[in-house]
């Protein structure tokens, strides 16, 4: 009886204490909610060595033994630091050093190195039953020189002629051999049938949910048409991430209306790694990127947003050329890339501050065995970006911009997220209006439990050390709620009231 008594008297606390704070409504999972995990895979992990032929790890334009069992091994650990999709580069048969995979010789083939076709189809349910997408690199614009094609006469037709590239030149953008690599004919229908059919294979057969799509701006648009309208007639909201590597915005814009359904943003990126690669650089030109996206893409919040890959130098060694500690500069730049429109993706070795220089280098194999404060940092930020849709469906204003300091907020029906990055090498002050945000409210600090109250004349104080970043939820303001404290006071006085006329009847009973 005292038990059930004292469960009745703590119910109503649980219920008040367990009110969510600034609640939406869990929508359907789209791809803009996913936050994408790059991995190169003879670069990631080696879980089964008996596939280790001619690997040679002191020679980084060599198999270093990264396999499908290591990622399989990893998956955990991917999918505890808050990612929701992994991308692999690609994983077809290809010729002797072609480890990063583009260098296809079978289009239907696993490359030996990786492991079967049964480990990766494992690969692929083993992410599934962790609620993980799997996306793969699909190459359309060329093969490896030794594709037994490139030598096969009645295969003639199948290649452009070999011409230098041109890159100023709009037909030498599609027909001329990208680093002398064999250029297929995708004009020839018997190549693109071949190309639409094995791209479909692999969906059917293995249940992949994408394609990054490697080199589209040297592959003609009406090609892409066709791709994207056979491939999505396979399996209902499967994703297209195209490359179109280029700074200008308009280029990759070009490619808007042909099916594919987000760029990688490699305009931004660059931004992104020249502002947060030391403090007190303006972000002037990194807002109005925002602006940018919304005018020149048909959906931003389905583009690619990335720091690093591996066609770049590591972001970490443009910090260390600056001396400053690489942690602090990730963090920052991370924070943003993780708070704005876009699907983040983080190249793999990025949560341990990887260095790396231009290609080979920046394909260092994965080392396991390091510092896990900016791993914690990175699942920190996936957790609070799967928690509150205003990160990933909200519209973005800008508050305050000045002298590296940047604040911006994210509004999603009644959530609102505001995000506060301190890129300079001073204690930042700075007072936000109730025309800025709500009055008689106080932001909450999700990150560092910061918490900022508006005061008597609705203004808020934010506070932020150098090199620092807080992510914060606008909410009621928190302290004794006077009208719900009335409320169960009245339900208690007529429980206990119950309880006694309970016994009184009772000891009548006994009489």
């Amino acid at each position: 009886m005292k038990r059930r008594v004292l469960s009745l008297i703590l119910v109503p606390f649980l219920l008040f204490y367990a009110l969510p704070v600034g609640a939406v409504e869990k929508e359907e999972r789209k791809w803009q909610d996913e936050t994408i995990y790059f991995l190169m895979v003879d670069r990631f992990n080696d879980g089964d060595t008996s596939n280790d032929k001619d690997v040679n790890t002191k020679d980084p334009k060599a198999y270093q033994g990264g396999d499908f069992q290591g990622i399989i091994d990893k998956l955990d650990y991917i999918k505890d630091m808050g990612f929701t999709a992994i991308w692999l580069t690609p994983i077809f048969d290809n010729q002797p050093m072609g480890y990063h995979g583009y260098w296809i010789t079978d289009f239907y083939k696993t490359e030996e190195h990786f492991g079967s076709m049964k480990t990766f189809k494992k690969l692929v349910e083993e992410a599934h039953k962790r609620d993980m997408k799997v996306m793969l690199d699909f190459v359309v614009n060329h093969v490896g020189p030794e594709h037994p094609w490139v030598n096969d006469p009645e295969k003639k037709d199948w290649f452009h002629e070999k011409q230098p590239m041109n890159f100023n030149n709009e037909e030498s953008l599609q027909n001329a051999w990208l680093y002398d690599l064999p250029d297929l004919n995708t004009e020839n229908p018997e190549v693109k049938n071949y190309l639409f059919d094995a791209a479909k294979w692999w969906i059917k057969e293995t249940d992949i949910d994408g394609y990054r799509l490697d080199t589209v701006r040297h592959v003609p648009q009406e090609f892409w048409n066709e791709f994207s309208e056979e491939v999505k007639s396979v399996k209902e909201d499967f994703y297209l991430l195209g490359e179109v590597f280029d700074r200008d915005p308009e280029k990759i814009a070009a490619y808007n209306g042909t099916g594919i359904d987000g760029f990688v943003n490699v305009p931004q990126a660059e931004e992104m790694r020249s502002v947060f690669q030391k403090p007190d650089t303006s972000m002037d030109r990194l807002f109005n990127f925002w602006k940018y996206n919304e005018t020149f893409y048909d959906n931003p919040y389905v583009m690619g947003t990335f720091i690093d890959n591996h066609d770049m130098e590591r972001f970490t060694r443009m910090i260390v050329q600056e001396k400053l500690f690489p942690g602090t500069r990730w963090k920052l730049a991370l924070t943003y890339m993780y708070t704005t429109p876009g699907i983040p993706i983080v190249y793999y070795g990025s949560e341990i501050a990887m260095d790396g220089g231009n290609d080979p280098d920046n394909r260092r194999f994965m080392n396991f065995r390091a510092d896990k404060e900016l791993m914690d940092y990175i699942t920190r930020l996936g957790e609070i970006r799967q928690e509150y849709p205003a990160l990933t469906r909200g519209d973005i204003t800008p508050i305050y911009n000045q002298d590296g300091m940047g604040i911006f907020k994210r509004i999603y029906k009644d959530q609102t997220i505001v995000i506060a990055i301190n890129n300079t090498s001073e204690t930042q002050n700075v007072q936000l209006t109730e025309d800025d945000l709500a009055d008689n409210h106080e932001l909450k600090g999700l990150i560092s439990d910061d918490l900022v109250r508006s005061d008597k004349d609705g203004n808020y104080h934010l506070v932020l050390d150098r090199e620092e970043s807080e992510i914060y939820l606008l909410k009621n303001k928190s302290g004794l709620n006077y009208p719900y404290l009335i409320a169960l006071g009245i339900m208690y006085f007529l429980f206990f009231l119950f309880l006694y006329l309970v016994k009184k009847r009772g000891k009548s009973k006994k009489r």
